[in-house]
């Protein structure tokens, strides 16, 4: 089993660096998956309410003979669930879909800057982290001025900001906004759907440390300082995502996948993305 580093939250909580996602695993997959993954060493498990499998992810805790308290559970408050109320029963409705009594981090999953409730959203998250319905609460795809704006609203700035970072997708600019307010970037997408693998610097530190394409771009992540949530359902597949904790890439590697950015996304915009 690999133990995997955790990162510290301004908040005074700490997130396991390295995650599993449950994203597009099917309801009837998920707690078999949730469970292997536990089994291997993953102790962050990061579900939302859209993905139609919070009954699996909590299946998948109580076949686990992994305790409870050591698993970070992580969940998100859907676009047609901002503003105070319905937040709250989005929250209520996700607690009691997993099983637990409370949830480690709860994220707004999209700004949705169109309806222009993000804000009171945030004051929802703050009430109910305050009541003690989650340990942490912070966003997920929000670019810097949504960040400004929640921050300069409430005096609260996110833990963590979920975001797409791959190597093709580096996103300065906002890690860089994050770093200022102590937000973690959490990286979704990480591996930007193998576009980079065949890049000449990924190549070459796969050869030098005898790595996968894969296992150089998660650990490149991490030494960014990054935390990343994997996925998949192949027990090889997630045991070679956590192994990556063994070996270090060197400045010049590091420095040249860092001129691999060229701004492609994988996944929509938080600015336009509405989708209810």
């Amino acid at each position: 089993m690999t133990d995997t580093k955790r990162i510290a939250l301004h908040d005074g909580n700490s997130i396991p660096q390295l995650g599993f996602g449950i994203w597009q695993i099917p309801q009837d997959e998920t707690a078999a998956a949730i469970e292997s993954a536990l089994s291997l060493g993953y102790r962050l498990i990061d579900g939302a309410f859209i993905y139609g499998n919070e009954d699996g992810l909590g299946e998948g805790l109580k076949r686990s003979d992994v305790p409870r308290e050591e698993i970070f559970v992580t969940t998100k408050v859907w676009n047609n669930s901002h503003g105070r109320h319905k937040a709250r029963a989005s929250v209520e409705r996700s607690l009691k879909s997993i099983g637990v009594d409370q949830l480690d981090l709860v994220l707004i999953h999209w700004p949705v800057p169109s309806q222009d409730l993000y804000v009171e959203t945030w004051k929802a998250l703050i009430e109910m982290r305050d009541e003690g319905l989650m340990r942490s609460i912070g966003v997920s795809n929000f670019n810097a001025d949504h960040l400004e704006r929640i921050i300069e609203a409430t005096g609260e700035a996110p833990v963590l900001n979920q975001i797409e970072i791959n190597p093709q997708l580096q996103q300065p600019e906002l890690r860089a906004a994050c770093d200022a307010h102590k937000i973690v970037p959490q990286a979704w997408t990480p591996l930007g759907n193998g576009n980079s693998f065949d890049a000449e610097p990924i190549k070459a530190a796969a050869a030098r440390t005898g790595k996968s394409p894969a296992q150089v771009v998660l650990r490149w992540h991490v030494q960014l300082g990054h935390a990343v949530i994997t996925r998949s359902v192949n027990p090889g597949r997630q045991a070679e995502n956590l192994d990556v904790f063994d070996f270090t890439l060197t400045d010049a590697e590091m420095s040249a996948i860092a001129t691999l950015d060229v701004g492609l996304r994988c996944g929509p915009d938080a600015t336009v993305f509405k989708l209810m």
